[in-house]
């Protein structure tokens, strides 16, 4: 609907006391009185260029956001942390400017606290909260990622992405695919690592870890089955030694049912014989040489358990 033919009371109410200059000359509002009213100390503030706060007071996220909008321009979308935060996604970094898509053809500075991103991939479909439009969170995790320098960072972007079920995994392939090479390594070894079975940040330190380390390599993430039946997929399982690790975090098992499926996994595996050894977090940042040496002295006195039989996740 064309802002002229907005009544100035919903205006205010979608966009939060947020206004542009075109939309006060639309309700009535003269130049001169805009200017009276953004004066110093007066009712009105500048947030950005030719968009207005019309309340005095600190400004909100949500009135930045909705001002960077404003800004952009028509069918502009918020993404990036901004976006992330707006689902709710945990693991992601504080947003401290407001990531805005507009299409390639527009032209616009990226002022104060916008950051202007212009793309010839405008998405179709958007979230929507009052004036506030934010890309699908595969978008906003892809345009994210790309921003981070850490390899960790950019797994907590996925990990919460993925396991809050904002996204799925084939949603962020295809939009890596879609999106542009540049700046894209580190979200492609993530989504390596989770297509190879790994589903946290915790995990792929762990990964890591073993992986550099001196003990016995053992299969990531394999199925073992007991008598042909499924019995758990855990994430290293040393078959020559029935022994299994699992990395435990309360933080990415969002849901009770996931805590406890995780339990019932840890008793059928130890019904089975297999010593199922659970890690945390921590233990695999802090206490890695510890952690090692306790994986060593069970490998040690491990042996291999019959009628359990193993396929390599590749399989």
């Amino acid at each position: 609907m064309p802002a002229d033919n907005r009544p100035p009371t919903w205006l205010l109410h979608t966009q939060r006391a947020v206004l542009s200059r075109a939309q006060a000359l639309a309700c009535g509002i003269t130049a001169n009185s805009i200017e009276h009213r953004i004066r110093r100390g007066g009712p009105w503030q500048r947030l950005l260029p030719g968009v207005y706060l019309t309340v005095t007071g600190q400004p909100s996220w949500e009135q930045c956001e909705t001002a960077a909008l404003l800004y952009a321009g028509p069918d502009s979308v918020i993404t990036g942390p901004a976006a992330l935060a707006n689902y709710g996604v945990r693991g992601g970094p504080k947003a401290r400017r407001v990531d805005v898509l507009i299409p390639l053809a527009r032209e616009r500075l990226s002022p104060g606290f916008v950051a202007i991103h212009r793309t010839r991939r405008m998405p179709t479909s958007v979230a929507v909260d009052l004036a506030l439009r934010f890309a699908p969170a595969e978008r906003a995790v892809a345009d994210t990622v790309r921003q981070l320098s850490g390899l960790a960072e950019a797994r907590a972007v996925v990990a919460g992405a993925v396991q809050q079920r904002y996204c799925t995994v084939e949603q962020l392939v295809a939009e890596l695919r879609a999106g542009p090479i540049r700046d894209s390594a580190r979200l492609r070894s993530v989504l390596a690592e989770v297509i190879a079975g790994i589903r946290s940040p915790a995990e792929a330190d762990f990964r890591e870890l073993i992986i550099h380390s001196r003990l016995p390599q053992p299969l990531f993430n394999p199925k073992l089955y007991l008598g042909g039946v499924f019995l758990a997929q855990p994430d290293a399982w040393w078959p020559d030694y029935g022994v299994a690790v699992e990395v435990d975090s309360r933080e990415w098992h969002l849901l009770p049912e996931h805590w406890e499926q995780t339990m019932a996994r840890h008793r059928r595996m130890s019904a089975a014989g297999i010593n199922a050894m659970h890690v945390s977090p921590r233990q695999v940042r802090d206490e890695s040489v510890a952690l090692l040496a306790e994986i060593d002295a069970a490998l040690r006195s491990g042996r291999p358990l019959p009628g359990i039989t193993t396929t390599p996740l590749a399989a």
